[in-house]
C-alpha cells in the first residue's frame, strides 16, 4: 500500500572482475599457486631420490625404510634389488626402492694411469 514495488534492473557494463573472467580467476591463481608451492618442489624431490637411488654402490651406507642401517655388499646397475649386510655375515636383498638414504658414499674406484 505505502511501498512500490522494486525490479530488478540489468547491469550496465559492469567491472571487469566482475564478469566471466572474475570468476575464473581465483581458480587458475589457486592452482598456480598450488604448483609453485606443493606440486614443483615434490616433483623436484622425488627426481633426486631416484638419482640417488641409481646411484648407490657396493660399500654405501644406506638406511632402510624400516630404520635399518646396512653396508652395500652387491649393487647391479638397473636390477631392482641390491645386497645389503645388516650384522656380520648376514646379508640380506632389499628391493632399491626401500632405501631411505644414503650415509656416507664410498669415493668411486680410481682407474689405472696409463703412462
Amino acid at each position: 500500500m505505502f511501498t512500490t514495488p522494486a525490479f530488478a534492473q540489468a547491469a550496465l557494463g559492469g567491472d571487469f572482475l566482475s564478469g566471466t573472467f572474475g570468476t575464473l580467476l581465483l581458480p587458475i591463481a589457486m592452482f598456480v599457486i598450488f604448483y609453485f608451492l606443493l606440486i614443483r618442489p615434490q616433483q623436484r624431490r622425488a627426481k633426486e631420490q631416484q638419482a640417488m637411488l641409481k646411484a648407490v654402490r657396493r660399500g654405501d651406507m644406506i638406511v632402510l625404510t624400516g630404520g635399518l642401517i646396512a653396508k652395500v655388499v652387491k649393487a647391479v646397475e638397473g636390477d631392482a634389488e641390491i645386497e645389503a649386510e645388516i650384522a656380520d655375515g648376514v646379508r640380506v636383498k632389499v628391493v632399491r626402492d626401500m632405501i631411505a638414504s644414503v650415509r656416507s658414499k664410498t669415493e668411486p674406484v680410481k682407474k689405472a694411469e696409463t703412462v
